[in-house]
């Protein structure tokens, strides 16, 4: 169970997660140990379950996000873990998201612009097994991003 002192270690390391323990035992009163032990448990339990940096998108080559929802042509189990399986190895997909409601997944899919988009669309999303219908939504700006819970 995380305790309150767990959630100060997690606040501190999702907005920076190269802080030093040192550095977070003096926030928080405990001492480097204490703090290395509590995080390997966090990690341990997978509570913590990995570490990334958040990258700019548009510095990247890819400013433009789209949002997808894709219907499959039935919901079967052995159907939908062929789906996942595939969209899972789809580089522009960096979100999906099993839903209820009319579409069976949400994707968030960032590409360069419209014309990458398309061509995203045509080659690969179409493409993916049991992939019924698509319907897409391009974002105009994010207003914000939090990576922490």
């Amino acid at each position: 169970m995380v305790d309150i002192t767990d959630r100060k270690i997690l606040s501190i390391l999702q907005s920076n997660a190269r802080v030093s323990h040192a550095e977070i035992g003096e926030k928080i009163g405990l001492s480097t140990s204490a703090v290395n032990r509590r995080i390997k448990i966090l990690e341990q339990d997978g509570v913590i379950s990995g570490y990334a940096a958040v990258l700019d998108g548009k510095k990247m080559g890819k400013g433009a996000s789209v949002f997808v929802q894709v219907t499959l042509k039935t919901q079967r189990k052995p159907q939908l873990d062929e789906f996942e399986r595939a969209v899972a190895t789809t580089p522009e997909v960096v979100d999906c998201f099993l839903m209820t409601g009319e579409m069976d997944y949400l994707l968030r899919v960032v590409v360069q612009d419209a014309a990458d988009y398309e061509r995203v669309h045509h080659e690969t999303l179409t493409q993916l097994p049991g992939v019924e219908r698509v319907m897409s939504q391009f974002t105009i700006r994010r207003v914000f991003q939090k990576s922490g819970l």
